[in-house]
Parts: structure tokens; C-alpha cells; sequence
């Protein structure tokens, strides 16, 4: 009588593991955000969009900065259906060299004074083929770490992804805090190129983990069971439409707070209170460390108390500090209150709206076309926020005489937007990941199955 064969048990993720890539590939991207945003505050603005008018170079710059969230959401559409399709791990791994080919060729760019006009247009280029590949980034990993969590512990172990973002601008504000050292000729010449260049290290870091991986258990369920869905966008746009609605105005705030932090700032404190390059990115370096620690004790607050009650205390934290926080960063032109300033607004403002929202976001949608409505959705919010935020406070700015008191509203009016669409789109915690249509998907919250 011959023996069965022995089938090998399907390989498992780790808790460690699925952390650990989350967090990388989020560290690259967001990595490659804060690079950008800082270099169109203080490089792209004096060697790539040349202009005798520093107020129009600084636009010209930060309109780049915007190109590469306006193609986000068409990459969010495309690889969040081949994730819903194919499996998560693909997505994870094409997004990171998409991402990191882009980012590492920007570190090559020549010089306005070298090749004119071809200097901005390769510089778009990449931004658009870098937005592109970021477009689905933060989704894959946020839905794969969920998926692969325990239902009691979505908020804790999605906070990774979000852990990671501010890995990347730990990263980045630390490296551009060592190159702005340098004179500022050197740092125009060659050293901003540096942070850029070394993008490649984080890319095969990050490759080498996230092949290692198994498929989110979730999505293997679903395989299993014959639910794996065949058509992720037409599932979400026909009946997830709500849903893909109340994540852009939630994360609009998340959104404003964070650009103004990351990306305008630094600008304002060079080009209007004219202080030194160094302070902007070294203040970001403390925030964005202390924001790293916040997050996931947000997220684990989230899994006692609820998404929705954490949500909104970043958003009210943000509107009500809209107003200090500018008088911090403009009173005594010193690096103390600035830094104060920007450690709050990260740490509890962003903390608090970004610590849980992984797991709020995975929790919206149901299994037929949870990464396409989440990464489509999420990008479309950036487009329309992120990417011009720092154009707008820049625009706000001069129409105010260099004032930011229309700084201060314009975070106020975000705030409220997000904190009325969070209170009237519910709590989600708990519901079943498994569900296939939107009925099954709210009847199940706190099931935690």
C-alpha cells in the first residue's frame, strides 16, 4: 500500500515580516517624497526652473511637486486592480522599482545652465513615472498588512505602513540636515544629488525582503473559496462609490497638514523669514521622529476605542492649532518654537488622523476591489490636496502681503471638511474583511472575524 505524498504546509507571513516590509517600501516612497518637496524648496527653484522672479521659480517648482500627484490615481487604478487580481506581494514589488528607478535617475539630472529647456522636462518626466509607481504604494501595503493581522489588532499592526512614511522622512530630512551643511555652492552643485542617489540602497533593501513574503492570507482565502475578484474596478465604481468618497474627504486634512509640514514650510522659513536652510529640515527630523513613535500608539488606540474617535481628535487637534502653529514658526525667527511647532502639528495632529488609517480604509471596502477603491481613492485625495498644497500656501502667502493667516483658515476649512465626513461615515472597526458587497460589509462591524 503505497504512502500519500506529504504536501508541504503553505508558507505563513510573520508578523515581523509583514512589518518589516510594509515599512520599507513606505520609507522609500515617502522617502522620495520629502527628497522632492525639499528640493523644490531649495534646489529646483535656483538650477532647474531658472527665473529672475524667485516667487515664480518657487511656483514653477512646486508645480512639479503637484505633477506627480496628478498621476497617482491613475497608478492607484492600475495596480490596485492587479493587486485585487493577482495577489498583493506583485503590486509590493513592482511599486518599489518603479518608485526607486525614478527617484534614483533624479540624482542624474543636469542643470538648467548645461541643457536648457530639457533639464525641467526630464525632471517631470521622472516625477510622472515616479508618481506612477507611488500610486498604489501605500495602499498594497496598508491592505497586506491588514489582511494579514489579527481582526483585534488592524489599527497596531496597519500603523506600519504609516511607520514607514515618516521612516522615509526620518530619512530623508536627516540627510538633507547633513548635505545643507555644506556651502551652498557645493550643495547646488552636487550635494543635494547625494539623498536622491542613495534611494538605490532603500530599493534593494526593500526588494530583498518583500520577495521573501507569502500572499496576504486574506486574499488566499478568497482565492480558496472562488471569491477572488475579476473586476475590482467596476465593483468599486458601481457600488463602492460612497466609500471612495468618505476616504478623499477624510484624508484631506491628513493630507494639508502633512504638505504644509513636509514641503511648504521649509520654503517659507528660507524665502520669508530668511533664515538658514538647515533649520526647516533639522526641526522636520525631530518631528517626523517623534510623529514615527505616535503612530502606532494611535493605531493601538484605535483598536480599543474605536478609528473614529482617534480620527477626530487629530482633526480637531489641527484646526484648533492652525493659528499657534504659525505664530511659533514666525515669533523670535528661532529654531525652538519652529521646532515645537512642527513636532505637534506632526505628532499629535497627523499622529492621530494617520496612526489608524490603514486599518479605517481597508475597513471601508469589501474583498471585491478593497486595494483598487483604497489605492484609486487615496490617490485621487492627494491629487487634489497633497500635490497643491504647498502651491496654494505659497499662492496664500502673497496674496497676503507674507502673511500665513490664510494659511491658518485654509488648514481650518480642510479640518472640517474631514471631521464632517468622519462622523457621518460611522465606525468601522471590527468589520469582516471577507465580505463581498457593501450590506454584508457594514452589518459586520465589530465582528472581528
Amino acid at each position: 500500500m503505497s504512502t500519500p505524498p506529504v504536501t508541504a504546509a503553505p508558507r505563513r507571513n510573520t508578523p515581523f515580516g509583514v512589518a518589516l516590509a510594509s515599512l520599507v517600501g513606505s520609507a522609500l516612497e515617502w522617502y522620495d517624497f520629502y527628497l522632492y518637496g525639499t528640493a523644490a524648496a531649495l534646489v529646483f527653484n535656483k538650477v532647474v526652473f531658472v527665473s529672475s522672479n524667485p516667487t515664480v521659480a518657487t511656483l514653477a517648482a512646486f508645480t512639479t511637486f503637484a505633477f506627480g500627484y496628478f498621476v497617482r490615481p491613475i497608478g492607484g487604478l492600475i495596480f490596485g486592480r492587479l493587486g485585487d487580481v493577482l495577489g498583493r506581494k506583485s503590486v509590493l514589488v513592482i511599486t518599489l522599482l518603479v518608485m526607486g528607478s525614478a527617484s534614483f535617475l533624479i540624482a542624474f539630472i543636469p542643470d538648467y545652465s548645461q541643457v536648457g529647456v530639457w533639464s525641467p522636462v526630464l525632471l517631470i518626466v521622472l516625477r510622472l513615472i515616479q508618481g506612477l509607481g507611488a500610486g498604489a504604494e501605500f495602499g498594497s501595503a496598508a491592505v497586506f498588512s491588514v489582511e494579514n493581522a489579527n481582526p483585534r489588532r488592524r489599527g497596531l499592526h496597519g500603523a506600519w505602513p504609516s511607520s514607514g512614511v515618516y521612516l522615509g522622512l526620518l530619512m530623508a530630512s536627516g540627510v538633507f540636515a547633513i548635505v545643507t551643511q555644506l556651502p551652498e555652492d557645493q550643495f547646488l552643485a552636487w550635494g543635494w544629488r547625494i539623498p536622491f542617489a542613495l534611494s538605490a540602497v532603500v530599493v534593494v533593501i526593500a526588494l530583498v525582503i518583500r520577495l521573501r513574503l507569502a500572499e496576504s492570507a486574506a486574499f488566499v482565502a478568497l482565492q480558496e473559496e472562488n471569491k477572488a475578484p475579476t473586476t475590482p474596478v467596476k465593483n468599486v465604481f458601481r457600488y463602492e462609490k460612497k466609500g471612495m468618497l468618505l476616504l478623499v474627504l477624510a484624508q484631506t486634512p491628513q493630507n494639508v497638514v502633512s504638505s504644509i509640514n513636509l514641503a511648504f514650510v521649509t520654503a517659507y522659513i528660507v524665502g520669508n523669514l530668511k533664515l538658514a536652510n538647515s533649520i526647516g529640515p533639522v526641526a522636520t527630523t525631530i518631528g517626523t521622529a517623534v510623529t514615527m513613535i505616535s503612530l502606532p500608539l494611535f493605531g493601538m488606540l484605535s483598536d480599543r476605542i474605536g478609528r473614529r474617535p482617534v480620527i477626530l481628535t487629530g482633526m480637531i487637534f489641527s484646526a484648533l492649532f492652525a493659528f499657534p502653529y504659525f505664530w511659533l514658526i514666525g515669533g523670535g525667527h528661532a529654531p525652538a518654537p519652529i521646532t515645537i511647532a512642527i513636532v505637534l502639528s506632526l505628532g499629535i495632529g497627523v499622529g492621530a488622523m494617520f496612526g489608524p488609517q490603514a486599518a479605517y480604509f481597508s475597513e471601508l471596502f469589501t474583498g471585491a476591489g478593497r486595494l483598487t477603491g483604497l489605492a484609486f481613492a487615496r490617490e485621487v485625495a492627494g491629487a487634489l490636496t497633497a500635490g497643491t498644497t504647498p502651491l496654494i500656501a505659497v499662492a496664500l502667502v502673497a496674496a497676503a502681503g507674507g502673511s500665513t493667516w490664510l494659511v491658518s483658515i485654509f488648514i481650518i476649512v480642510a479640518a472640517l471638511i474631514g471631521i464632517v465626513a468622519v462622523v457621518r461615515g460611522g465606525e468601522t472597526r471590527g468589520r469582516d474583511l471577507r465580505a463581498m458587497n457593501v450590506p454584508e460589509l457594514k452589518a459586520s462591524v465589530g465582528s472581528f472575524r
